[in-house]
């Protein structure tokens, strides 16, 4: 080494330093390789050298002295700018590598550089940093322990590794859940195939406007980015946007979105047809899939299909479930993924935890769980054991840093602790948007559309009118008025000045611009955090209790952008913390000035968390101030800034915030801090109640005295009451735009016909000369034509005339100006009479004229037509609501039936104008039936045949509106068999008595009974908002109330603590519970579930309770539960239907939703599959009945409309010359009839 360092320093003497840095580093690396392969032969020649060199070299090297340069305000270097020794080879490795983007990956690939392994988190890692010291003995068992040494410093380092990349997840979290990654995950792949489920199951019920929005945003986000996209909807069959995959450009973006936005639904999810077709693609290497049903094959199916053609191909599968909560629909599309190797993402709008079992969301959340179970493993190390190891922790933590809180080790931004910088002196007082609304919503600017539109507006008025004694109203033309419904209902005429409503509509749009502009200021800085500050005299409330350790410095730092961009306009103000006790920061508000403002941020940096949240005690400290109220500084508004719900309950919160702000005119404000709390398994949650629970409370407690809500997190707002009006405001706006454009839009359809006749095409229109006046000559008799019946009475006559004499000939009739009073009176002679038997008919006689009988033809067949025209019926649009109602099903169907709807089919083709009827000829003794019969189709309606007369259009026009209604039908089948309504049927009474059967052989059924009855509270009785009371009876009754009670959220949780106490026992006593119920005067229906007879006899139940009924009129609505025996169900119906209730009957094996896909799915074709059961309940009952008539129907109408051979003609034209007709009898085709060419009149 010496010989090494004294050839360098020659070199560099001899050379004076002219090689460059390339030449010197080859030569001291030869240099190098040299000495080293010489080194072992030449030492003595070394030792020599060296001695010579010794005096020489200290003469070359004369360096100057050392100098100790000043580095006590230095700055430490970071990191990136040391040059490490291994730069260059690091630089060199990483040459040909490409760095991949994080927002291009999938979890999986994601976690393959940034999961807990990779970068040495586990638990192996950090038991390789101990030392192993002498085992040790167990004093109590005598087991030997192994004992571990940790140095603190690398305990400290590996926890705060892991907190870190806790954090790192969470934000990839929230970065999976943006825009239309929250809906369809993240598409991987550059030329992907994208396969829409457009089912009636998914696209129907509204959902497609939903659907379509979300493919339009996945179009825009993502596929937009790629190189070649393949789009396809399937439902019963699969239809493309193009042939092939296409490259992406905006055209081919565009006419993504046109197709998207006319998807219709269609039929059923014929999966595998669409798997099918898009997996021969080529140049294909991802391929998206959106189901939102039930797919028509099995899951087995699908998998085994996927498998087969995937072999030798890497096509990913990447499915997603949209908005579906079935089951098969999930476990299907997951399975499909498994085997694809691709990845699966579920999407439900209704529960946001079914987002988080998609496949990249999930990797996410084991690692998260990884990483806290070691940091849990910290934790038990610093105690001093990790399983049945000693562990002891060398030189943790001095006892300065050991007095230090735990918050003191937050992150902190940049000037954390540095003095505010007050950015707003001026004394401007913002308002409220309630406020701020009076001068500038819509009614304060003017621009409310009945404000516009009131001097133009007339009422309809009516008064009596005595000549007709009648109550007439008046009406204007049409042509002059537009008819608007004004906001009271009423309909009125309005006139509509066209320029009016355009500058009203440019208003309109202006005045929407503004609101927008202060949602962005309601939505930045502090007010993001705080809302607005509106009061004069404020007092802010901190919620520090030890559940914000971990939030502690971004519940400062909102409070220094508080103080620095509102408080500073306030008059007086103060600082209340509260844990477990309330600390106030002055005795008394103080005048907001910068001097105290400053101060007060002191106080704000020494605060820190501890105990639980007593709000009570804080809201004491602010409103009970005697002090405040002997120099008249009265406290106006108190914002409280919490993460949770107060430890007090709700109730008893609530009633001391209504009586502490009655007649003072305060208001207190709450504004919720959403936190995420990941270690679920703590001793103290950040919350003890979900976020939706506590937003609840927090919402309630803000609204009883008057005063603003307001829920942000640190992504943005959540929740605000000043942007809520904002935003109903800004509707209200856009539906007085919608109104008036349809104002507009009907006047200028009403004046289109002025268009054509006015401008300049009158200009183009010049008269015609003026003729020669002429005489008008009458028109020529029309030519008659005859018909086949008088052109036979005519040969009949011209046979007739043959035989006539030279007499007949010369007679001639008489005039018909030939008076009967005598003038002009001359004789006639009458023609000579034909020789003939007096018993042969002349068929002429019976014929006057061919004329005046072809006349009373016409005539007839006219009157005839005005009579079918007059009462022709048309199939009427049958209007039905979405929304559920609350009634029974004979309520119901008295508005919705098809006969109320006018859709019964019976009723339309047998009414008074197609009635198939048979007269009684006296001459010839015998029913003779109509002359036209085999004309048109004959059809059996309840065993009498009748004329169809209904057109294939119409029938078509029916089935639609038929299929409409029977779709409505089930949605209402699937409604009745959810919840608790499939057990306790619906509750349509507000004061109720629910008596329960709890005797022994309920036993088996209890823990069923008793999640069924905690739906029934919760998802009937609270929702409907009703008086109730349980009863339970076996061998004895229990009331769980004296008297029926209002369905507060509180009684809900004690009625269901009780009813899960429920022991099954004893006997059945169902007359001693039925009179229990009948002792509350309150209750006007009772509710009875049993599973069997009573204990008595029935028919003494039945007397006992009418006996009861006889002034009360109670309703008592039975329930069999699980009861298969027959004399028991009658005893219920009985009871049921002599007090006026209702009976139901517990379904068992049948899937109602299965049964609707099935029959949706088939089109109606069948009227027996699938096969609806045979309902006992009488709301079960009458809607089913309904069901299977309208199948019939729908059935019937495509049997009526096969009787036409061609159904674009009238029936009288489709059989125009045809010798031989089908007649249909008894709804089936029996024989072709051959009528003579004659007959065909």
């Amino acid at each position: 080494m010496i010989r090494r360092y004294q050839e360098q320093r020659s070199s560099d003497s001899e050379d004076n330093l002219d090689e460059t840095n390339g030449d010197s580093l080859q030569q001291n690396e030869a240099d190098e390789t040299a000495s080293g392969e010489s080194e072992s032969g030449e030492e003595e020649a070394g030792d020599d050298i060296t001695r010579k060199l010794k005096g020489r070299q200290y003469k070359m090297l004369q360096l100057p002295e050392w100098q100790f340069e000043n580095t006590k305000d230095s700055v430490e270097p970071n990191d990136l700018t040391v040059t490490h020794i291994n730069q260059t080879h690091d630089l060199l490795r990483a040459k040909h590598m490409a760095a991949a983007r994080a927002d291009e990956q999938t979890s999986e690939e994601w976690l393959n550089n940034h999961s807990v392994n990779d970068m040495k988190l586990t638990m192996q890692d950090l038991v390789t940093k101990g030392k192993a010291l002498r085992p040790q003995t167990d004093k109590t068992t005598g087991e030997v322990q192994q004992h571990l040494s940790f140095d603190a410093k690398d305990i400290n380092e590996f926890e705060y590794r892991l907190h870190m990349a806790i954090e790192m997840y969470t934000k990839r979290i929230k970065w999976m859940l943006n825009g239309s990654k929250r809906i369809f995950g993240l598409i991987k792949g550059n030329n992907v195939a994208v396969a829409m489920d457009c089912s009636e199951a998914n696209c129907g019920f509204g959902r497609m406007g939903a659907f379509q929005e979300s493919l339009i945003h996945l179009i825009d986000e993502q596929l937009a980015q790629k190189n070649k996209i393949y789009l396809m909807s399937f439902g019963t069959e699969a239809h493309t946007c193009w042939p092939q995959p296409r490259d992406v450009n905006c055209r081919i973006v565009d006419e993504a979105k046109a197709f998207v936005g006319n998807l219709q639904p269609s039929g059923g999810c014929n999966l595998l047809k669409a798997m099918k077709q898009i997996m021969k693609l080529k140049e294909i290497d991802s391929i998206l899939l959106l189901l939102g049903s039930v797919p028509d094959q099995s899951s087995d199916i699908l998998c085994d299909y996927v498998r087969q053609m995937g072999i030798g191909k890497d096509m990913p599968l990447h499915t997603v479930t949209y908005d579906c909560s079935n089951h098969l629909t999930n476990m299907t599309l997951r399975n499909l993924a498994n085997e694809s190797g691709g990845r699966y993402h579920c999407y439900m709008s209704s529960s946001e935890e079914q987002i988080y079992t998609g496949s990249d969301i999930s990797l996410l959340l084991k690692e998260i769980k990884n990483a806290q179970q070691i940091i849990n493993k910290i934790k038990e190390m610093r105690k001093g054991m990790m399983g049945n190891a000693l562990i002891s922790i060398q030189n943790e933590i001095s006892m300065e840093v050991a007095k230090l809180p735990s918050s003191r080790f937050l992150p902190r931004p940049p000037g954390h602790t540095g003095p505010l910088h007050l950015e707003n002196t001026s004394k401007f007082q913002p308002k409220s948007s309630a406020e701020w609304l009076i001068q500038n919503g819509l009614k304060g600017k003017h621009l409310d559309l009945y404000q516009v539109l009131s001097p133009n507006a007339y009422s309809y008025k009516e008064e009596f009118i005595p000549v007709i004694r009648k109550t007439v109203q008046s009406q204007v033309n049409e042509k002059a008025m537009s008819q608007f419904h004004w906001q009271d209902g009423t309909m009125r005429n309005v006139h509509v000045d066209l320029t009016q409503m355009f500058e009203y509509q440019k208003h309109l749009g202006a005045q929407v611009k503004l609101y927008e502009k202060r949602i962005d200021w309601l939505s930045s800085a502090s007010r993001r955090i705080w809302g607005t500050i509106v009061e004069e005299n404020v007092v802010i409330l901190v919620d520090l209790s030890v559940c914000s350790s971990n939030y502690l410095v971004h519940i400062q730092h909102s409070l220094r952008l508080l103080m620095e961009q509102q408080l500073g306009t306030k008059a007086y103000f103060n600082i209340i913390s509260f844990g477990s006790t309330a600390r106030k920061w002055q005795p008394t508000m103080i005048q907001a000035t910068p001097a105290n403002l400053q101060l007060a941020w002191q106080h704000v940096l020494e605060m820190q968390c501890a105990g639980s949240r007593n709000f009570m005690d804080a809201l004491r400290l602010a409103v009970q101030n005697e002090e405040e109220q002997k120099h008249n500084i009265d406290v106006e508004g108190v914002y409280l800034l919490t993460s949770g719900i107060p430890d007090q309950p709700e109730d008893l919160t609530m009633s001391y915030v209504e009586e502490s702000v009655a007649g003072r005119g305060i208001k207190l404000h709450t504004i919720l801090f959403n936190i995420d709390d990941y270690e679920t398994n703590g001793l103290l949650p950040g919350r003890w109640a979900n976020i939706t629970k506590t937003a609840e409370c927090l919402r309630n407690l803000a609204h009883c005295s008057g005063a603003r809500f307001h829920w942000f997190r640190e992504t943005g707002v959540i929740e605000d009451d000043d942007i809520k009006l904002i935003m109903s405001e800004i509707d209200k706006a856009i539906n007085f735009s919608q109104k008036c454009a349809i104002l507009v839009d009907s006047v200028k359809r009403k004046y289109n016909y002025k268009d054509k006749w006015s401008g300049a095409y009158l200009e183009e229109c010049t008269p015609l000369p003026l003729s020669q006046p002429t005489r008008f000559k009458a028109l020529p008799a029309p030519e008659l034509k005859h018909t086949a019946l008088s052109l036979a009475r005519m040969q009949i006559a011209e046979k007739n005339s043959e035989q006539t004499t030279e007499a007949d000939l010369l007679w001639k009739p008489r005039p018909s100006s030939a008076g009967q009073n005598g003038f002009n009176k001359e004789y006639t002679p009458k023609p000579p009479r034909v020789s003939r038997p007096c018993s042969a008919k002349d068929p002429m006689q019976r014929v006057k004229s061919s004329y005046k009988k072809t006349a009373d033809l016409r005539s007839t067949a006219e009157k005839t037509a005005k009579k079918y025209s007059a009462v022709t019926k048309g199939i009427s649009v049958a209007l039905l609501p979405d929304r559920e109602e609350i009634l029974t099903s004979k309520e119901w169907l008295r508005l919705y039936s098809l006969s109320k709807l006018k859709l019964d089919l019976n009723k339309l083709v047998s009414g008074p104008e197609c009635r198939h009827t048979e007269k009684t000829v006296k001459t010839l003794g015998k029913n003779v039936t109509a002359k036209y019969c085999s004309i048109f189709p004959s059809v059996n309606i309840k065993g009498s045949i009748r004329h169809l007369q209904l057109l294939p259009h119409e029938l078509s026009a029916y089935e639609t509106e038929a299929s409409k209604v029977l779709k409505r039908y089930l949605k209402r089948l699937q409604w009745l068999l959810s919840g608790s309504r499939r057990i306790f049927s619906t509750i349509i009474h507000r004061k109720v008595a629910i008596l329960i059967d709890t005797s022994g052989s309920m036993m088996p059924h209890m823990e069923e009974l008793k999640k069924e009855l905690a739906s029934l509270i919760w998802n009937q009785l609270f929702k409907l908002q009703a008086r109730f009371n349980l009863i339970r009876f076996s061998g004895t009754c229990d009331k769980w109330q004296d008297e029926i009670v209002d369905a507060t959220e509180m009684n809900c949780h004690d009625a269901v603590h009780w009813s899960s106490r429920l022991v099954a026992s004893g006997n059945t006593c169902t007359l001693d519970a039925v009179d229990r119920a009948f002792e509350d005067e309150s209750v006007e229906a009772i509710y009875l579930l049993t599973d069997g007879k009573p204990d008595h006899s029935t028919s003494m139940v039945l007397r006992e309770v009418a006996k009861m009924n006889e002034d009360r009129n109670i309703s008592v609505n039975t329930i069999s539960f699980n009861c298969e025996d027959s004399t028991a169900n009658n005893f219920l119906k009985m009871l049921a239907v002599e007090t006026g209730g209702r009976y139901h009957r517990v379904l068992k094996d049948f899937n109602v939703d299965r049964f609707a896909h099935k029959l949706l799915t088939e089109g109606f074709k069948d009227t027996e599959y699938p096969h609806l059961p045979a309902f006992e309940g009488d709301d079960l009952r009458l809607l089913g009945n309904e069901i299977a008539l309208a199948r019939k129907f729908i059935s019937d109408s495509r049997t009526y409309r096969t009787m036409f051979p061609n159904n674009q003609r009238r029936p009288d034209e489709a059989f125009a010359g045809r010798d031989t007709m089908p007649v249909k009898m008894n709804g089936f085709t029996t024989r072709n009839l051959h009528r003579p060419k004659s007959a065909l009149v």
